[in-house]
């Protein structure tokens, strides 16, 4: 069958200028799906961090990046200063980066 493509007169070879504009559809396709599977989803966790710090109060408790399990006694802009374990002397500053998770402390009416 490719004789007779070639006795025919027909070229199996495709101008170059179709195989670039193919390229470029598949970077563009691939850029697509690096945005939607990577960046997206990590620029909406930064959301909820973002979220979740900035609603931090006085009297919450706290999970930090390293396992500890704190209150909160006081919260400035970019420091938090937490409290750990029964002793009242074992407060610690500490970055709100350093935070993993909140629990609101339960306030009754």
């Amino acid at each position: 069958m490719y004789n007779f493509l070639v006795l025919a007169g027909e070229s199996t070879e495709t101008p170059a200028g179709n195989s670039m504009i193919l390229l470029i559809v598949q970077l563009g396709i691939l850029g697509l799906l690096f945005y939607f599977l990577l960046i997206r989803p990590q620029k909406k966790q930064q959301k909820q961090m973002q979220a979740m710090l900035s609603s931090l109060e006085k009297g919450d408790s706290v999970l930090t990046s390293s396992g500890f399990y704190g209150v909160v006694i006081d919260v400035m802009e970019e420091v938090v200063i937490v409290e750990f374990g029964n002793n009242k002397n074992c407060r610690i500053p500490m970055k709100k980066s350093a935070i993993a998770e909140i629990e609101k402390a339960n306030k009754e009416s």
